[in-house]
């Protein structure tokens, strides 16, 4: 019995392995029917799928951007210096990055539902033991705990999606995605701002539990299991190391992952860069660069939309992913030569144009290098999904510290990050993926 999956208007059959006996393959084929019948009913319900998997691609960005406002509040009442404080967002980013590689293989084992319950579960905990943390120790060591179980909701959303959906199909639930998730990082901040206005820092953490029990409920009566136990792995560390040294010696796949990766470097270089070089340089107020800020996420949203509605099913997904990738390159180009002076003097308008239409490539960027990376894989869709968004996290934290290696008083650094990473995304895509030869496009691979 096959789990089946949504593809460009046809279903694609994915197989188990052999079973060792009759009663066996009974048992198998029994739970593999119940999956499929499962699945085919998730699909139905695409609208809540949708929902609930957007809702899980956002814990990450409303754990670390709804406690931004509140980082001077908690230097002065824990009595901890501002680098220290800064470690609770880097151990929980972090922990975010490296607990994918954990999550990620399990689903593939266990299916999707345990590992994401139980990862839910510690989130939940972990996050209501940071409200009542009473030392910044404490808080530090909770948050890594915080990032490594809300990891869990990251990875398996993709490899959910991946169950659930191929080819096509997958393409345009990845940009509808993008929607929700792409909405969690401008509201995050606004809503820390305002739970900040009743309450102090721990209410923030209180909010963020009362989500995470919301979504745990939400998870636990709505979402069934979407991973067959025939298409399981039976092994254990072993078996999951050999699955992700298998995606990794494939060369399009990691070419993928490398371009997904230095996109979201570029990415990462705005966001860590644009307040100080929109107002400290440029002369926005707080309100403006709030607005253009906005102004930027709804170009990423909207180009997402566009990817999926019009573009999907009509042009090759690697050739829209080589678009992006120029338009990036172009955008970061721009920005370097305006910040290097080229242009001479040159104002807030040019600038905050450049970054609108470097953010509006991702829209069409990040969505088909998921896609086309995850297509490739077949039976290993936990651990793919970890790859993808380990690379990502880890090459964008390296990154972003870079963007402020020449002081204060220059944007250079961050069209400098900017540029090599687009370029090297751009590179990997021509190397490895070779969009050329017309035999990478939504081709399936076995993994």
């Amino acid at each position: 019995m096959a789990v089946t999956r949504v593809t460009a208007g046809t279903t694609a059959g994915v197989t188990g392995g052999p079973a060792t006996s009759s009663a066996h393959r009974t048992t198998t084929g029994a739970a593999t029917t119940t999956t499929a019948t499962a699945t085919a009913a998730t699909r139905r319900t695409s609208l809540l799928v949708t929902l609930l998997l957007g809702g899980l691609t956002a814990v990450p960005p409303l754990s670390m951007d709804m406690y931004l406002p509140a980082l001077p509040e908690v230097t002065r009442s824990l009595h901890a210096s501002a680098a220290t404080v800064q470690l609770t967002l880097t151990t929980c980013l972090a922990g975010m990055a490296l607990g994918q590689l954990v999550v990620g293989p399990m689903s593939d084992r266990w299916g999707r539902r345990r590992p994401l319950l139980t990862g839910l579960a510690i989130y939940v905990v972990a996050t209501a033991l940071c409200a009542f943390a009473p030392t910044i120790e404490l808080l530090v060591a909770c948050r890594l705990v915080q990032g490594l179980a809300g990891a869990a909701s990251i990875v398996i959303a993709r490899a959910v999606a991946r169950d659930l959906y191929d080819g096509v199909a997958l393409a345009r639930f990845f940009s509808t995605l993008m929607l929700i998730s792409g909405v969690a990082p401008i509201v995050a901040p606004l809503i820390g701002g305002q739970v900040l206005r009743v309450t102090d820092w721990r209410g923030v953490f209180v909010v963020l539990t009362v989500l995470g029990l919301l979504l745990t409920a939400v998870v636990w009566v709505k979402l069934p299991e979407t991973l067959a136990p025939a298409d399981r792995h039976d092994g254990g560390v072993g078996e999951a190391l050999g699955s992700m040294r298998r995606l990794l010696a494939d060369r399009v796949f990691t070419g993928y992952m490398l371009v997904g990766g230095f996109a979201f470097a570029s990415l990462f270089a705005y966001v860590s860069a644009s307040p100080f070089v929109m107002q400290e340089i440029y002369g926005a107020s707080p309100q403006t660069f709030s607005l253009l800020f906005g102004l930027n996420s709804v170009g990423l949203i909207a180009m997402g939309q566009i990817n999926g509605k019009v573009l999907v099913g009509r042009v090759r997904l690697d050739k829209v992913l080589g678009l992006g990738l120029a338009v990036v390159v172009v955008a970061a180009i721009a920005l370097l030569l305006m910040s290097t002076g080229v242009f001479g003097e040159v104002g807030l308008v040019p600038v905050a144009a450049a970054l609108f239409v470097l953010m509006s490539a991702m829209g069409i960027t990040m969505p088909n290098t998921q896609t086309l990376a995850l297509v490739r894989t077949r039976h290993a869709a936990g651990s793919a999904s970890a790859l993808l968004g380990t690379t990502s996290f880890l090459v964008g934290a390296v990154a972003t510290p870079l963007v402020g290696v020449a002081g204060e008083d220059t944007a250079v650094p961050m069209a400098v990050v900017q540029l090599v990473a687009a370029l090297v995304a751009l590179g990997c895509f021509l190397g490895m993926c070779r969009p050329w030869n017309g035999r990478t496009d939504l081709k399936g691979g076995g993994i």
